[in-house]
């Protein structure tokens, strides 16, 4: 079904290509980053794609237009463009001396796809409302956003180092990322057991 939610969500996706695009015109990783307008756009970018997904949910609900395509697209685009952006942050800082970045991009990733082979899974048994989205995933998507703009920013944000916000940001993330995935396993754990 063709809906103003449904197209921004496609938005969504389609914007990531052009998202990593303008990642690899950006300067090399530098300990003394200097501002360019390619940085900007690629920050601006990433901004545009997150704000698609929370007005996407918005008209959704505001105009009735909820359809089982948005339902199934609006995870799958936000999965998309937070494992893309993670990827590229890996490749960006170099892991020497940045492995935090790996190994939390690593246990968020690899989250996502858990959750998801466990939604596909109680889809099959005509479960799936068990495993809806919480109050805690919708935290840690927008902690998420937020520790990979300011990572991705690199410049001073108000006079702090927008790295240093980035990085708190992003382990805040992984905990929540932790946490919701046990209670997103616990509630799949309850299907497991009849």
């Amino acid at each position: 079904m063709t809906t103003i939610p449904n197209i921004l969500t496609l938005s969504r996706i389609f914007l990531i290509p052009v998202f990593v695009s303008l990642y690899y015109f950006q300067p090399a990783y530098s300990t003394t980053p200097v501002f360019t307008w390619i940085n900007f756009l690629l920050t601006s970018t990433y901004a545009l794609i997150s704000a698609t997904d929370y007005f996407d949910g918005y008209l959704a609900r505001k105009l009735n237009m909820t359809s089982q395509l948005g339902a199934f697209l609006d995870p799958v685009a936000d999965k998309l463009m937070v494992s893309t952006a993670l990827i590229l942050l890996v490749d960006f800082y170099p892991t020497d001396t940045h492995w935090y970045i790996s190994v939390c991009a690593l246990i968020i990733i690899s989250r996502e796809i858990l959750v998801s082979a466990l939604r596909e899974w109680m889809g099959t048994i005509g479960q799936r409302s068990n495993v809806s989205v919480s109050w805690m995933g919708k935290v840690k998507t927008f902690v998420q956003i937020f520790a990979i703009l300011f990572l991705l920013y690199q410049q001073p944000f108000f006079g702090l180092q927008s790295f240093e916000i980035g990085v708190v940001l992003l382990l805040v993330a992984t905990f929540l990322t932790l946490w919701s995935g046990f209670i997103y396993l616990k509630e799949g754990r309850k299907t497991f057991n009849n």
